[in-house]
């Protein structure tokens, strides 16, 4: 299969090593990678805040850079933005776009997929052959499990992972605070939120927390090292690329503690 790699805002800006690791994961399983350079943002933080009509000029660019036929599928590593594809694109074109538009945006949604989704439903595999010898974690972010609804698909991929002992999350279920501009505009709420989350993880004595969203990740990890858990935050996709010819070390993690000081 021919697929283009969606970066996103944050991983292209902050945390590339998570895309890396997709294009890595993905070229491993015998596909042609691509990553079309016109792509910017996939306009979830406009549409969450209410510029609806701003946000369909991004949504144009999103669909220019990968309704290209030869592309067969979209894969990005992370829940949140896939969800905007998904779920919130085509309802904003709708209002100030064109039917062209439209019927653009619907094609490259049926296309977009989150990079767990993408590894269990089309390439039909939960085993990478990935090796990540730590006490891991996994933090379960909202639009992966509310509104993509990935469920069991991380898991299947993280029991797969040689020498990786994989410890559940106590209350995973809530949300870690972060929610884009929720965490700008309720700031004390979303503190309260990520200090109660951070708790959680170090409670399992983890040495790292993955997850599917640098967003979500980002977050978590800026709490982790404010309160001195000593616990690193790492995308579950630099996870799976590990292997025991090429690991994935901790100096190479983008959410490293130092980061965060």
């Amino acid at each position: 299969m021919r697929i283009a790699l969606f970066s996103t805002c944050i991983g292209d800006a902050l945390f590339p090593d998570a895309s890396k690791a997709t294009a890595l994961i993905l070229s491993r399983l015998g596909h042609e990678v691509v990553y079309p350079e016109g792509q910017t943002c996939c306009g979830q933080m406009h549409i969450n805040s209410g510029y609806q009509k701003q946000a369909a000029g991004i949504v144009e660019t999103y669909v220019d850079a990968f309704s290209d036929p030869s592309i067969d599928a979209v894969v990005a590593p992370s829940g949140s933005c896939v969800t905007s594809v998904r779920n919130h694109q085509e309802h904003v074109v709708k209002r100030y776009g064109t039917p062209a538009l439209v019927d653009g945006c619907r094609t490259t949604a049926q296309k977009t997929y989150e990079l767990s989704e993408f590894l269990v439903d089309v390439e039909g595999t939960t085993e990478l052959g990935a090796y990540f010898p730590h006490r891991v974690t996994y933090h379960p972010s909202c639009h992966g499990k509310r509104m993509l609804k990935v469920g069991e698909r991380p898991y299947q991929l993280l029991r797969n992972v040689e020498g990786m002992e994989l410890v559940e999350l106590g209350n995973a279920e809530e949300c870690c605070g972060f929610g884009g501009t929720f965490a700008i505009k309720n700031a004390d709420v979303s503190s309260a939120m990520a200090a109660d989350k951070a708790r959680h993880i170090a409670d399992t004595n983890a040495e790292y927390v993955t997850g599917g969203d640098s967003s979500c990740l980002m977050n978590i990890a800026g709490v982790l090292s404010r309160q001195h858990y000593g616990v690193r935050a790492v995308h579950m996709a630099e996870i799976l690329a590990s292997t025991k010819d090429q690991p994935w070390t901790p100096s190479q993690a983008a959410y490293r503690k130092e980061a965060f000081l």
